[in-house]
């Protein structure tokens, strides 16, 4: 299946908030300092990371279609 979207024009402003962006950093920190993660929020984080992906996939598929 084929799904064609319109981007805006300022897509290249679009990023994770940053209170997401800290939120997914305190799970990376706990992981590196050895605390793991409970189902939710390991769920979380990698909803968080799914996103991130998919707003950077749509910002470099703006600029290779920019003028």
């Amino acid at each position: 299946m084929t799904l064609e979207v319109e981007l805006p024009g300022d897509l290249s402003r679009f990023h994770l908030p940053e209170a997401l962006g800290a939120r997914l950093q305190s799970f990376f920190d706990r992981q590196d300092a050895g605390q793991p993660l409970t189902p939710e929020e390991r769920a979380e984080a990698e909803g968080l990371v799914n996103l991130t992906e998919f707003l950077t996939l749509l910002r470099l598929r703006a600029e290779r279609l920019a003028p």
